[in-house]
């Protein structure tokens, strides 16, 4: 059965259901030599049933993102709202009815689960703690979630050291769906896995998001599964939102330098082509998010900066139907601009 959601307005000035919406988020940590901007003035929408992917470099947010939007961490600054409900202004008791709505699953199948407990207790600490279920009715519904995953009743008593990798994803999973939600983060679920294990459990993903209705936020390094899994895909760098399209567009026409450059490291199976084709490399390292560059983050890296880069933050902008993108290459203001190379 379908969720009601609250209709918002989105970028475009269309009305669209959304189901959750981020309006400037910001998460800061205090460290010892000043102030890391891990998430830094973030904007998107993600609507009933659909896939949005991120992608970026390592160290670049996205992760922090996640458990920002799900109240893991609390927000320096901005909205999450669920179904039109501010996550981050919830009580405790509003707050434990969201979780039962919003879920993650983990990156790390081994460090996520706790070793002391069975199967059964994982899934089931959920249930217990949201009074779903009790006695056999818990336990049916334990080895339901089993099923649904793909894994075997009987596994209920076992712990997780005994199962592989896969299956301990699979046991997340399925911790993750124990209570009904509507709305989960996964968290780069497959990239610690074996290469033949995470087209299995990307698939189960989406043959769980067809029965279920779910909606996901979809993390990942590997930008071909992104492609393939997500209906939209937004590109972060250094805290920022760089680039978010539908993703068929984003990937046959990137428009953000830093996309492009991600894009080009995608590898083509045809010999031929890949020998051709020009990959573009990046240079120098990721700026510290701690200090990070004045205007536009990417400048010190982008092959087209120009002088007014280093003034002028880009304005996150609608550039094409559904395609935005935070570039001074895409401003009216700067087209006539001189662009000069790093």
């Amino acid at each position: 059965m379908k969720s009601t959601v609250t209709e918002i307005p989105v970028q475009n000035g269309q009305t669209k259901d959304v189901l959750l919406e981020v309006r400037n988020l910001k998460k800061y940590f205090n460290a010892g030599g000043g102030t890391v901007k891990a998430v830094s003035d973030v904007t998107f929408n993600i609507k009933q049933g659909e896939t949005l992917g991120v992608v970026g470099e390592s160290g670049c947010g996205k992760s922090t993102m996640g458990r920002t939007i799900l109240r893991l961490y609390d927000a320096t600054e901005g909205q999450v709202l669920f179904e039109g409900k501010d996550v981050h202004k919830a009580s405790p008791r509003e707050l434990k009815k969201l979780r039962r709505d919003m879920q993650m699953i983990f990156q790390d199948p081994y460090a996520s689960l706790n070793p002391r407990m069975t199967i059964g207790d994982i899934i089931g600490e959920a249930l217990d703690l949201h009074k779903l279920a009790s006695g056999v009715k818990r336990k049916e519904r334990i080895q339901e979630l089993l099923g649904l995953v793909g894994l075997k009743p009987d596994h209920i008593n076992r712990f997780p050291h005994e199962f592989s990798g896969g299956q301990r994803q699979r046991i997340g999973i399925a911790r993750a769906l124990a209570v009904g939600p509507k709305f989960i983060v996964c968290d780069e679920p497959i990239s610690a896995l074996d290469v033949s294990i995470q087209a299995q459990v990307v698939n189960l993903l989406s043959d769980l998001q067809d029965k279920m209705g779910l909606t996901y936020l979809f993390i990942a390094h590997d930008l071909s599964m992104v492609k393939h899994m997500s209906d939209r895909v937004a590109v972060m760098y250094l805290g920022k939102i760089a680039e978010l399209a539908v993703s068929e567009h984003l990937y046959s026409s990137p428009l953000h330098p830093y996309t492009q450059a991600l894009l080009s490291a995608i590898p083509i199976p045809d010999p031929e082509v890949e020998r051709r084709r020009q990959r573009i490399v990046l240079k120098g390292d990721v700026p510290s998010p701690m200090n990070p560059p004045s205007g536009c983050h990417f400048r010190t890296r982008c092959l087209f900066a120009m002088e007014s880069c280093a003034k002028i933050e880009p304005v996150w902008q609608e550039v094409k139907p559904d395609h935005f993108v935070a570039c001074h290459l895409y401003n009216e203001k700067m087209m006539g601009a001189d662009v000069r190379k790093v």
